[in-house]
């Protein structure tokens, strides 16, 4: 039986298959070629990153003020104030409430 003799070039490559619907296949083909370039560690662009950041972030892209948020999770304007400013820790359950109304990840908050 043959051995190869040279190693193949593709040492640490795989051959990746995907099936997708046609008119995506273009912003599929973008990410992959994103993702190939040279990136920066998240830790490196978002090193301050605290729940009270994140948790005024999400607000933001909802475009809500802490007072209508405080309304739809049932909270005083000081505590979004008190959380979005790193003065009251977020809770697991007022996490729950708040990526519920924020249709945002609940983890993020914690």
């Amino acid at each position: 039986m043959l051995e190869l003799t040279k190693k193949p070039h593709t040492d640490g490559m795989v051959t990746l298959t995907v099936v997708v619907p046609e008119g995506r296949a273009d912003v599929v083909t973008m990410a992959i070629k994103e993702a190939l370039e040279p990136n920066v560690p998240a830790e490196q662009v978002f090193s301050e990153s605290t729940p009270g950041k994140v948790l005024r972030g999400a607000r933001g892209l909802r475009e809500m003020t802490q007072a209508q948020l405080a309304k739809l999770a049932g909270v005083r304007p000081a505590h979004i104030s008190d959380m979005e400013n790193d003065r009251r820790t977020i809770s697991k359950e007022m996490a729950r409430k708040l990526g519920h109304v924020l249709d945002f990840p609940y983890k993020a908050f914690l």
